[in-house]
């Protein structure tokens, strides 16, 4: 090995140990969580949300066609979290955690949301408000796993609509929205 390449080794593991430090927390940003964007190939940030276009989306293995089907979601509206890029192919998280690639031509950015799955076949109904308050008049009872689409957010409460219905859901009982994160679509 070359002087130059040790000394390069050993300069690369030093700024590495540089870098990993961690810095000291600092009252405000200690409170709140640091969420640090990456952009990917197609420039947009990951992960994000987004919805299936078709009724008939098909996730593989692999991204391309030449990879086996996995899974056959039926719902278009359906939201997806986009986890990794690959060319045209977009690797997909669904609210089971389940994951898999997917055309990008079968993704919308079109904003929809699942009411808390995490509560699916358990006997509970969500109110669904008229306005972003606690106390707020309820328009409807939702059951978990209903699927809407996203108006807006505002970091704490999401506007939505859900079977003919508009009103506001607590942003933390939906899964298609981050916490904080504030939409307008």
């Amino acid at each position: 090995m070359s002087g130059f390449a040790s000394l390069h080794l050993i300069l690369s593991a030093t700024m590495l140990g540089l870098l990993t430090l961690t810095p000291v927390a600092t009252a405000q940003n200690a409170a709140a969580p640091v969420q640090t964007v990456t952009l990917g190939p197609s420039g947009l940030p990951l992960p994000r949300f987004v919805s299936l276009k078709s009724a008939r989306v098909n996730s593989r293995v692999g991204p391309g066609v030449n990879y086996s089907v996995d899974w056959m979601y039926t719902k278009a509206g359906l939201p997806m979290e986009i986890v990794q890029e690959y060319d045209t192919w977009r690797r997909v998280r669904d609210a089971d955690g389940s994951e898999g690639w997917v055309s990008q031509a079968l993704l919308s950015g079109k904003r929809t949301a699942i009411i808390a799955p995490w509560q699916r076949g358990k006997d509970v109904r969500i109110n669904l408000v008229r306005n972003a308050a606690k106390d707020a008049s309820v328009v409807a009872m939702i059951e978990p796993g209903a699927i809407g689409s996203i108006k807006s957010c505002d970091g704490q409460w999401c506007e939505m609509s859900l079977s003919g219905h508009t009103g506001w859901i607590s942003q933390s009982l939906v899964w298609g929205a981050y916490p904080g994160e504030k939409i307008n679509e």
